[in-house]
């Protein structure tokens, strides 16, 4: 979708409004953020066939067939997904803090909150750091997918309600496929499944989907942007790390 020109001449002159304060270069780099101690873990491949992304809880909000894509593009292709954890210790379990798409080894000098062009820019003249507009999980649970992936996942989810009007898509499919992958890759999932890499079935699009974080809310989505200008990293932030575990 491409924005009305009142929405983008707005947007153009606050992009200092949607910038993040925090430098998720550090997220993947470094072992130990605020006391915590941090990994990175690769769980496949996500399908940007068109470059038109959405990211969306799987089940609550991405089975609308009229989400909106971020009016942003990235590079057409398939890019590894790779998940900041912070690791489990004694007190809770694993948390997955951000979850990173890079679209070339160019390194991010800024990240800039990922927008519909459908938002309510008025909102930001009281925006104070740290505000974004984000996406909304209500199953725990988020997803990236490109646009053709959206369309054939919505696609799916008719014809299983057509043949299982009773049903429930997690509980009658998903459940198991989380607890399989739980079984085969343990590390930094909790019993039953903290993640997939799904195949859209009749598709070759692979959706990665995950745990978010510390469970229900919303979220910011950051495009990177390397020294050029061009997009090269995706990230999905569930944890402010220093602000969740820092003592002050």
């Amino acid at each position: 979708m491409i924005p009305e020109k009142k929405w983008v001449d707005i947007w153009g002159k606050s992009r200092d409004k949607f910038l993040a304060y925090v430098d998720f270069n550090d997220y993947f780099e470094k072992s130990m953020i605020a006391g915590k101690e941090l990994d990175v873990m690769d769980i496949g491949i996500c399908s940007l066939p068109s470059g038109e992304v959405l990211v969306r809880d799987p089940l609550a909000v991405l089975p609308n067939r009229h989400e909106m894509p971020y009016f942003i593009k990235c590079p057409i292709g398939e890019y590894h997904t790779e998940v900041c954890v912070v690791k489990p210790d004694g007190e809770d379990c694993a948390r997955y803090a951000a979850v990173r798409i890079k679209f070339s080894e160019n390194r991010a000098v800024r990240f800039e909150e990922a927008l519909t062009g459908n938002e309510n820019l008025d909102e930001i003249k009281d925006f104070e750091e740290g505000d974004y507009f984000g996406f909304f999980v209500d199953a725990g649970l988020g997803c990236i997918c490109d646009e053709q992936a959206h369309q054939a996942y919505c696609d799916f989810i008719e014809g299983f309600i057509k043949q299982n009007p009773d049903g429930n898509i997690y509980d009658d499919y998903f459940a198991v496929l989380f607890d399989k992958n739980y079984k085969r890759s343990p590390l930094y999932q909790r019993e039953g499944g903290d993640w997939i890499n799904w195949t859209v079935p009749g598709s070759e699009y692979h959706i990665p989907m995950f745990q978010s974080g510390f469970g229900d809310g919303a979220y910011p989505v950051y495009w990177g942007y390397d020294e050029s200008g061009a997009v090269c990293q995706l990230v999905v932030q569930f944890i402010d790390i220093e602000l969740a575990y820092a003592e002050e």
